[in-house]
């Protein structure tokens, strides 16, 4: 192995953390198909980016209204339970969707409620499922145990869109939804065959207390990270909408709503090449972070305009590129940061 390899793929030496990642990146790819085929799904349902809005908002709105308190769970409780009780629901999901297109009650509100659920378990999962890989490695390896799960986690959207916007019409959204609930099968074993003697479990925070409270006040001191946070807030909210838009900008835009998949699949290589730049790094710095968000603001501009589906496969992977390399920089920079 190389000396780029060697620092790029360091915190893979560990058994449990090559069993665990590639478990979640096997997951992601049908959690990515299913994500694709929803949205297309509302787009033929209604033909309205607000209704693609409303879909993303369910997904990703209660990260943002009990996501601190998740966080502040996962300090208290076993991690390896909660990731394996929510990954499992997340499977129980998918199956439920399946069953509705065979019914024939695949309807708008029947989508928002199991996108809603979704959502919640999603919200529980994500500290816990994040913690849990720390526990898995050496502190020193944090950083790059970090970034390697963004880039299993972003790379598995390469596959994940591609195989919806390839199956969709030739099997329709059904089988898309059962393709979900067999690949979440991978890392619901993988947690389960962890082996548990090798992982570092933390002491776990005591009963009582308000580390919400705690946490406000460690970044209300620390001016820098409170700076930092702010600006990756502002980030998040506005730079990564053009999953919203892109379903009907596929269709009205450049054709054909297939269009949508590929796009997703061109910035997920972008996220990959984003996030391995960044787990190859020694150390993470505020300077490479800024760099990345540059490059999604521009690339973002640039799909704007693109008035061709091949033209936007082109921007799409700059945008990639500096949307995960900006997260897994922040993700990495914050682990070292906080105390």
């Amino acid at each position: 192995m190389s000396p780029a390899e060697s620092t790029t793929f360091r915190s893979l030496r560990h058994k449990n953390v090559r069993k665990y990642l590639g478990g979640m990146a096997i997951s992601q790819i049908g959690a990515w198909v299913q994500f694709t085929t929803v949205a297309v799904v509302v787009d033929r349902l209604t033909e309205s980016t607000t209704a693609i809005g409303v879909l993303t908002a369910l997904q990703f709105g209660p990260l943002l209204v009990i996501g601190a308190w998740a966080g502040s769970l996962s300090d208290r409780v076993d991690r390896h339970r909660v990731v394996l009780i929510t990954q499992s629901l997340m499977a129980v999901q998918a199956v439920l969707l399946a069953l509705a297109h065979v019914a024939g009650t695949l309807t708008l509100g029947f989508v928002y409620a199991a996108t809603l659920m979704l959502g919640i378990v999603s919200a529980l999962d994500n500290p816990s499922r994040r913690g849990f890989l720390t526990e898995l490695v050496a502190p020193e390896e944090i950083s790059n145990a970090m970034s390697l799960n963004t880039a299993a986690m972003t790379g598995s959207r390469i596959f994940g869109p591609a195989i919806a916007a390839l199956l969709i019409s030739p099997f329709g959204v059904g089988w898309m939804f059962v393709i979900n609930a067999v690949t979440s099968v991978a890392i619901i074993f993988s947690i389960i065959t962890i082996d548990r003697s090798l992982v570092t479990e933390p002491p776990r925070v005591a009963k009582g207390g308000q580390p919400i409270r705690e946490a406000v006040r460690f970044i209300a001191r620390t001016p820098l990270f409170g700076s930092v946070f702010i600006i990756y807030t502002v980030v998040s909210t506005f730079g990564y909408n053009h999953n919203v838009a892109l379903p009907r900008i596929a269709d009205a835009a450049w054709g054909n709503r297939m269009w949508f998949g590929w796009v997703m699949t061109a910035t997920s290589l972008g996220s990959l090449i984003g996030s391995l730049l960044t787990a190859g790094r020694p150390t993470v710095t505020l300077r490479w972070m800024t760099a990345n968000a540059f490059v999604l603001g521009v690339a973002g501009v640039g799909l704007a305009f693109s008035s061709t589906g091949p033209v936007a496969l082109i921007v799409a992977i700059p945008l990639g590129l500096g949307g995960a390399g900006f997260i897994a920089s922040m993700n990495s920079w914050s682990q070292d940061m906080c105390p």
